[in-house]
């Protein structure tokens, strides 16, 4: 569409411009508090490994960082390391190539170009996985690493 432009202002709020019209995007934080207080009661904890990729509940976050996508705010991640049944270091995957190096190409995920987003690394609770899509391979999981330990 003609025109049309998708912003966030100073403090993170969504805007999306239309013909010098500017309309607030406004996150749903409620509907996913729901969500997530079902996630914690229902869900159990999952077994999981390194390099695994699994679909996850990331839900609707603050600002910058990365939201699930959909109705369910679900994306799909990449297993990093664990450290307990309970939690583990996750880093989100995206459909979208950037050219930056925080977005690392793993390679076709569910079919699609994948890349990691190694800038939104976050520790998570396995109750938020979902269920496993694959893995990725040895050397690919590798260059994710170091790029994520050179991030720091």
């Amino acid at each position: 569409m003609a025109g049309l432009e998708l912003f966030r202002d100073a403090i993170g709020r969504k805007h999306l411009k239309h013909d010098k019209i500017i309309y607030i995007v406004q996150k749903d934080f409620d509907s996913w508090n729901t969500n997530k207080k079902r996630i914690h009661a229902e869900h159990k904890n999952k077994l999981y490994h390194k390099r695994e990729i699994w679909w996850c509940s990331l839900g609707v976050n603050v600002g910058f960082e990365q939201d699930g996508t959909g109705s369910d705010s679900e994306r799909p991640v990449l297993i990093i390391k664990g450290f307990s049944k309970q939690v583990c270091l996750v880093i989100p995957l995206t459909t979208s190539e950037k050219k930056n190096p925080y977005h690392v190409s793993l390679g076709k995920v569910d079919n699609r170009n994948g890349f990691a987003i190694i800038s939104q690394i976050r520790l998570i609770d396995t109750k938020r996985l979902i269920n496993k899509i694959g893995f990725v391979d040895h050397k690919i999981f590798e260059k994710i690493r170091k790029a994520a330990k050179d991030l720091l």
